[in-house]
């Protein structure tokens, strides 16, 4: 048992001391970007979205998204999470006809399809793998503590 608590502790200290240890650098074309998420009291009750995708000058009244997948992989060794983007898809959007006077604006452009929210986790780094040129940007989802019943009918 005292073994395993110094194992602990080793490995613990090693961790602290460089806490992206387990997650590779980006490789060629690709580009690494680490979220460290602030200790909350109650992380249970927090998710993080992310999102990636670009700013590009487009009309306003279009919607636009890009295809492609953001894979979650557990790293060999370590059975830590890390997210990738192995590629951006083509972008695709309604086809409203617009003023083609009308000047275009920048917009932040994400992939398509539901958001997934990830468990919070202020112990770990989050760290995503992205083209070099796409941005990773995140959200706090917060739910109340107070839980509702639902009726039975």
């Amino acid at each position: 048992m005292r073994f395993f608590l110094f194992l602990m502790l080793v490995v613990s200290s090693v961790h602290a001391a460089d806490p992206l240890r387990a997650f590779p650098t980006a490789g060629e074309g690709m580009s690494r970007h680490v979220i460290f998420l602030p200790t909350e009291k109650n992380e249970d009750l927090l998710k993080v979205q992310l999102m990636v995708g670009k700013i590009m000058k487009l009309d306003p009244q279009n919607r636009y998204f890009f295809g492609g997948r953001l894979d979650r992989e557990s790293i060999p060794g370590w059975g830590y999470d890390r997210y990738i983007l192995k590629s951006l898809g083509p972008i695709a959007g309604t086809l409203m006809a617009v003023d083609p006077s009308e000047p275009k604006k920048d917009r932040w452009i994400t992939l398509g399809g539901e958001p997934e929210l990830i468990r919070y986790n202020s112990r770990l780094p989050l760290v995503v793998y992205v083209p070099v040129g796409v941005e990773v940007r995140y959200r706090i989802w917060r739910a109340e503590e107070k839980v509702a019943t639902a009726p039975e009918g």
